[in-house]
């Protein structure tokens, strides 16, 4: 039996097992907040698979590998310490949940900063929804077939459609329902394969740790930018943010920090099957060939269920938040499930599209839109943390416009359409730009804000904290 055969079958069978464990949603308390039929929150051990499942996408399990097999642990410890962002993310939602009493984040940066804050913000969490689709669907074409073909359209759209349904079916609840079963498949497959790769004799540890002995290796310079990024990262995620006002203040803030542990480690397991593919790599070798050789055919479909598993519960949680942000959020129509399913398949379509005619580079849809985050950056340090309410609108707008063209000319480099920063700064790789071009909009972002505080923006009133 073919690989692709048994690959099929496994995916069939988690499909089915998804779609038995998403009841239909009856109310809009369970199809946009993720609460049973009896209205119960999910307790700390759902709430915390749910969220590291939703994060630990097959982009990121790729990502990770790959950027480790090109730069060694330093690149590996780059990617993984993007997970860092459960722990600003617990921090985060701590102060805009529990100290201030917001309800969503776009309560809160309407009442700081009116229209704009609102519209910017959700203009970007859009754009990241709809990269989050393209991205899964993109993997899942590339597990099964080649760029193009038959295999590589239909397992996109079965996949993706298998996804769709259930999240139309169940909402919120039924992708947190769906993600326990697929985050426990995900850790049993994951620990299989690390057993196999730690049991050829073969995994270095010692060796692998010191991979990156340059200190101006590319891996060092992302890991960086990951550090400055992790700041404002989990704000402008819905995925994350959604499921920080789903239960009390104690299951919460558990879940987020357990979330930190559990995916950082996940992640730096792949991160280390990279390192250890790149050490062994053979001259014009890529990273799956490598692995292949190392670990056998058999490891490296138990490599390819953890990417479907991870692409399906990642689908039906970015569905279940675009739901939320199109109807809930931004107001697009009345909160009924009906108008929530109709967003879900909207996105679904959007970045179905975005498939054949994006682009195909995984990595940099993070690293714009983690550049395009870093307008919140001073948000989070000013607004939220030291609780300030007198920063004018014009200092949000001119943080927002630094991120955006920021993230904007970060794209252009690294594509090769225009040259701006290297020409500048005489940094020729995309990730010394990227750095450039992050700590940028850092510093202009906060520097607006200190400029607009110290001219005496109007104050507004700040909302007394309403939940335990």
């Amino acid at each position: 039996m073919s690989d692709i055969l048994v690959l099929s079958l496994i995916t069939g069978l988690v499909a089915l097992g998804s779609i038995l464990l998403s009841p239909a949603a009856r109310s809009t308390g369970s199809f946009f907040s993720g609460h049973d039929a009896t209205g119960k929150a999910p307790g700390v051990f759902a709430l915390t698979f749910s969220q590291v499942t939703t994060w630990i996408f097959a982009r990121s399990i790729m990502n990770a590998a790959i950027l480790g097999y090109a730069y060694g642990i330093g690149g590996a410890l780059a990617y993984a310490a993007y997970y860092l962002s459960f722990l600003t993310g617990a921090w985060i939602i701590s102060s805009l949940r529990f100290r201030h009493g917001f309800s969503s984040v776009q309560q809160f940066l309407s009442a700081r900063f009116g229209v704009a804050g609102t519209m910017s913000y959700n203009f970007v969490v859009a754009v990241r929804l709809l990269s989050e689709v393209f991205a899964n669907l993109l993997v899942i074409g590339l597990i099964f077939g080649t760029t193009g073909s038959t295999a590589y359209v239909t397992s996109m759209l079965i996949v993706g459609a298998v996804a769709l349904g259930y999240s139309l079916l169940g909402g919120l609840n039924a992708s947190i329902r769906t993600d326990v079963f697929q985050m426990s498949l995900f850790l049993l497959a994951l620990a299989v394969l690390m057993a196999v790769a730690v049991g050829t004799g073969a995994f270095d540890v010692p060796a692998m740790m010191s991979s990156t002995p340059d200190a101006t290796n590319p891996g060092w310079v992302l890991l960086a930018v990951a550090l400055l990024q992790v700041w404002s990262y989990p704000l402008h995620d819905p995925v994350m943010m959604d499921r920080g006002f789903i239960a009390n203040r104690k299951t919460t803030m558990a879940s987020f920090y357990h979330a930190t542990w559990i995916s950082f480690s996940c992640i730096m397991a792949f991160g280390l099957l990279g390192v250890w593919a790149g050490l062994n790599k053979m001259p014009g070798e890529s990273f799956i060939p490598t692995l292949t050789r190392l670990v056998g055919d058999w490891p490296m479909l138990l490599f390819n269920v953890t990417l479907v598993v991870s692409c399906m519960s990642t689908l039906d949680s970015t569905f279940s938040s675009t739901a939320k942000l199109t109807v809930v959020d931004m107001g697009l129509g009345k909160t009924t499930v009906a108008n929530g399913r109709i967003a879900m398949l909207a996105f679904f379509l959007g970045g179905l599209t975005m498939v054949f005619f994006g682009s195909k580079d995984l990595f940099g849809a993070v690293a714009v839109s983690g550049t395009a985050s870093m307008f919140l950056a001073p948000v989070v340090y000013f607004s939220l943390w030291m609780g300030r309410t007198d920063i004018p609108v014009w200092s949000y707008i001119v943080a927002f416009l630094a991120a955006i063209a920021a993230a904007v000319l970060y794209f252009t480099e690294s594509s090769g359409y225009t040259n701006v920063v290297g020409a500048l700064t005489g940094f020729s790789h995309k990730y010394a730009k990227l750095l450039v071009l992050s700590a940028g909009a850092f510093i202009v972002g906060c520097g607006a804000f200190v400029i607009g505080m110290s001219t005496g923006g109007a104050r507004r009133p700040i909302v007394a904290a309403r939940e335990a």
